[in-house]
């Protein structure tokens, strides 16, 4: 990493609250997390927004939107993070994980598939999307907000994802996922 975020020993306040929630739910803090810990008030508002846009989407597309964005920007964090996400959530199972890992999408639902491709085009060129990217969201019956929503999830995985990728951020073993299952998501592209 190149950064030194605040020692765990020495955290308090906002830094130690946000190492606690990692602690409680997993034992560890992450990497990220302790990295993000270096602005506190910034990681919060990048919850906020999360917590912002997932009303209107609900979870099965806010984790779809956000692992398509992960897979092409590249971001073992996410993938690790948010495939375990999925898999608890029932989004997904291992098997759908894996081909997802691959570039095979069938093991989400077809609304699910569709929001992975929006947020994979979001993510690797935004300057070419046009209204067509958009309509095919319409004619699958999403609303104006959750058109909003759906862009602003993979927008913010991909303002999280480019910050710890350029700060250097060490990937953490993500507690929970099958040894092969995490090595595919690492390679997911």
């Amino acid at each position: 990493m190149i950064i030194t975020p605040p020692s765990a020993e020495a955290a308090t306040g906002a830094v130690a609250e946000l190492y606690d929630d990692d602690l409680r739910a997993d034992g560890l803090v992450y990497a990220h997390t302790a990295a993000m810990a270096t602005n506190p008030e910034a990681y919060r508002a990048f919850e906020a927004l999360v917590r912002a846009v997932v009303p209107s989407i609900g979870i099965r597309l806010y984790e779809a939107a956000t692992l398509g964005a992960a897979r092409a920007i590249g971001s073992e964090h996410c993938l690790l993070a948010h495939g375990r996400k999925a898999l608890r959530a029932d989004v997904v199972d291992e098997v759908g994980l894996a081909a997802f890992a691959a570039g095979d999408d069938s093991g989400f639902r077809e609304d699910e598939r569709l929001v992975i491709r929006y947020a994979e085009r979001l993510s690797r060129d935004p300057g070419s999307m046009t209204d067509a990217d958009t309509q095919e969201l319409r004619d699958a019956g999403f609303s104006d907000r959750q058109i909003v929503d759906l862009t602003l999830a993979a927008a913010a995985r991909n303002y999280f994802s480019r910050a710890l990728l350029a700060l250097a951020v060490p990937v953490d073993e993500v507690p929970g996922l099958a040894p092969e299952l995490a090595e595919a998501l690492r390679g997911a592209r």
